[in-house]
């Protein structure tokens, strides 16, 4: 089994090194609480997370333990690591978990998880591998314990918004009734988002505030409305409206509610995404198919960014980093593969992302560790999460819908 590591400083080139040479980790469950089929649930989300932060060749064999042993199992003694984890609920019903990472017979952390519903136990999980993961002195997977929100279609043009975990294992439906849709967080804490309705007379982005549900309208405009990004300090909005017939990026100032007209191309101009404080990524039309172009804020000249494929579309862009879709075949009366690259722009170089199937909805994590996105394959719909500096891919099925935006 392969992996790649991020060589220098930049995430597109890719160095080979066995993955035989990462130190093992088992898992001992000393639950008191709760039933066996829970119990396996919960293990099976703390595998799942150890996987996905890299670091180890995880053990898949639940065994249950003391919780106060002196020894880690027969069977865990030659790992260089060992997980023990004890579930149990207090008398407010919540969910409790203390855990100890050992090694050697050494306990390295000791740290206690409190969460109010046992249905959230995934953010235990979550939190754990962070902890983990720092305790091993590797760059931050703050992404780990993030919230995913998406917009899922139920009906024609009706749809609901849902905050999720990245797994999305967890679903909580927060605007339901209706069709709303393209739902962005609002600032970094994540309890705010925008989202788009076409309800009304004309499409209205809207701002709700999570913790107290006020819902008030932001701006509205003929055709189109759409806010495709958030500046990091939550200030500025990259917005898609067509006030004169044809899609164009305008940045808007939340607290002075100006403005600013960026693009102005007679085709097409959509999804901006942030490059730093001052410059933008977007798709246009300028080549008479969609690609990735860029410009600074305020001024009209653009730059093409991409040069390979003929159909670039819905870009996601983390400091000199930008992931795009791009469409790898031309098949009329069959589906067809489209892929997600990475580009930099401090090199010229073009790292393929997938491999198979209609890979879309690409988002970087706020980090830029990591990139989500949705992978459609043989009728199969999956959350996939990329790992760019160890270039390892991992796949969460799911349960039902079809999601038509989301983000990170």
């Amino acid at each position: 089994m392969l992996f790649s590591l991020m060589f220098g400083a930049d995430a597109t080139i890719e160095v080979i090194k066995k993955a035989d040479s990462l130190p093992t980790i088992g898992i001992e469950d000393s639950s008191i609480d709760y039933d066996e089929r829970f119990r396996l649930i919960f293990f099976k989300s703390i595998v799942a997370d150890l996987n996905v932060i890299s670091l180890f060749n995880v053990d898949r064999a639940h065994r249950v333990v003391n919780f106060d042993a002196q020894t880690v199992v027969s069977a865990n003694k030659d790992m260089s690591y060992v997980i023990r984890y004890k579930m149990f609920e207090d008398d407010n019903h919540a969910l409790n978990i203390e855990l100890k990472l050992i090694q050697n017979d050494s306990i390295m952390i000791n740290k206690t998880y409190r969460i109010s519903k046992k249905s959230m136990y995934m953010f235990i999980s979550h939190s754990i591998a962070y902890d983990i993961n720092k305790f091993m002195g590797e760059p931050s997977v703050e992404w780990m314990k993030r919230k995913v929100v998406f917009s899922r279609m139920v009906d024609s043009k009706k749809s609901e918004i849902v905050i999720a975990d990245y797994t999305l294992t967890y679903q909580s439906i927060v605007i339901r009734g209706g069709f709303n849709i393209f739902p962005k967080w609002a600032n970094k804490s994540q309890s705010e988002i925008y989202y788009s309705s076409l309800d009304g007379f004309k499409p209205t982005l809207k701002h709700l505030n999570l913790r107290t549900a006020k819902i008030s309208n932001v701006i509205s405009s003929d055709g189109i409305m759409i806010c495709s990004d958030v500046s990091r300090d939550s200030k500025k909005l990259l917005l898609t409206m067509a006030r004169d017939g044809q899609p164009d990026i305008y940045l808007y100032d939340v607290e002075s509610k100006k403005l600013t007209r960026e693009t102005r191309y007679s085709g097409i101009d959509v999804n901006g995404q942030f490059m730093g404080d001052d410059k933008i990524v977007f798709i246009s039309s300028r080549l008479g198919y969609p690609n990735v172009f860029s410009k600074t804020l305020g001024d009209s000249d653009v730059e093409q960014m991409v040069y390979y494929g003929r159909s670039n579309a819905a870009c996601s862009a983390n400091k000199e980093y930008v992931v795009y879709k791009a469409r790898e075949s031309s098949k009329s009366f069959a589906k067809n593969t489209f892929n997600l690259h990475l580009i930099s722009t401090k090199t010229d170089s073009i790292r393929r992302l997938t491999a198979t199937g209609v890979n879309e909805y690409p988002r970087f994590s706020i980090d830029g560790d990591a990139i989500i996105f949705i992978k459609n394959y043989k009728s199969q719909s999956a959350i996939g999460i990329i790992r760019l500096h160890h270039n390892k891919n991992y796949l969460f099925p799911l349960k039902y819908g079809k999601i038509q935006a989301m983000d990170w």
